[in-house]
């Protein structure tokens, strides 16, 4: 496919981002992997918690901080994440004459693991990342699979059979060339990772609970000195800090997105003091739950 395919791939999500969003939006769409992103005016730097995902500006530009070090990327190219990566975002490119636009697919471990085992190669390539993020460079094929995904939201049934089929796909176009390596060095077939991979499964499961990292690696039969090694050598957070930035990521969907009262907000992802919710909060998100509400527009 030639770059002609690219903008014409490009321009169609363009019209259907317009023609279904306004204002300042994350949208989970019917394809649960699927979500979009819309803005009309630039945001100030947000702490976020990457998933296992592909991330594509449609239109407009963003920056990503991690290690210290600021990335900008445009629609030419496309963010890979690992397993979980914390980083800071901002979109720097957006007016309401030309929002910013763009997606998320997020992959489960099993479709990592699945696409990975049937493609064939020799040898690991060395890959530059920035610890859990790799920058690609963005290919007609896979935008144009990430069309067709979004076509079947108009049917139901195509939904329900072709969107897991056309997610496989997108994933193969991303491993079958540096993304594969990228993500094989994070992924290693050992017992070690895979067991931690089940641990930070367990804490997303249930991350309003109260967390015995103890019990925890004996669930998942590990040693504690060696789950919380891995786990933090995988997401570069120990496991109450993954847990955190999980239930502080929530809680800001529930205060900016469903308008949940803020100690409300702070029981339903697991808090029992209120108070210290919001010092959590603020030393995350640089402002208390209160003034994000009021003043800061979300995104995720």
């Amino acid at each position: 496919m030639s770059t002609d395919q690219l903008t014409s791939s490009r321009q169609e999500l363009i019209q259907y981002i317009n023609s279904s969003f306004s204002g300042e939006s994350f949208i989970q769409t019917s394809i649960k992997p699927l979500s979009f992103f819309f803005h009309e005016n630039p945001t100030e730097m947000l702490s976020i918690l990457y998933e296992p995902s592909l991330c594509v500006i449609v239109q407009g530009e963003k920056e990503v901080g991690v290690d210290d070090k600021l990335i900008r990327y445009s629609p030419n190219q496309y963010l890979l994440a690992s397993i979980h990566t914390p980083a800071q975002v901002r979109i720097t490119d957006a007016s309401p004459e030309k929002p910013y636009m763009g997606f998320t697919i997020t992959f489960s471990m099993e479709q990592i693991f699945e696409v990975l085992k049937d493609i064939e190669t020799e040898e690991i390539q060395a890959v530059e990342t920035r610890s859990g993020l790799y920058f690609g460079d963005l290919k007609p094929q896979l935008l144009d699979a990430v069309v067709r995904l979004v076509r079947t939201m108009d049917a139901v049934e195509d939904q329900k059979v072709l969107s897991p089929l056309f997610i496989k796909e997108i994933l193969y176009f991303v491993m079958k060339e540096k993304g594969g390596d990228f993500i094989r060095q994070y992924i290693k077939d050992d017992h070690s990772t895979k067991r931690t991979v089940e641990a930070i499964c367990l804490i997303k499961e249930h991350f309003s609970e109260s967390l015995n990292v103890k019990e925890l690696a004996e669930k998942v039969g590990m040693s504690e000195s060696s789950l919380y090694s891995t786990f933090k050598k995988i997401t570069s957070l120990s496991p109450l800090q993954f847990q955190k930035t999980l239930r502080l990521q929530e809680a800001r969907q529930l205060l900016t997105i469903q308008k949940v009262p803020v100690n409300e907000a702070a029981f339903k992802v697991g808090y029992e003091s209120p108070s210290q919710f919001s010092r959590e909060y603020s030393r995350m998100y640089g402002k208390s739950p209160k003034a994000d509400v009021k003043n800061e527009k979300t995104m995720v």
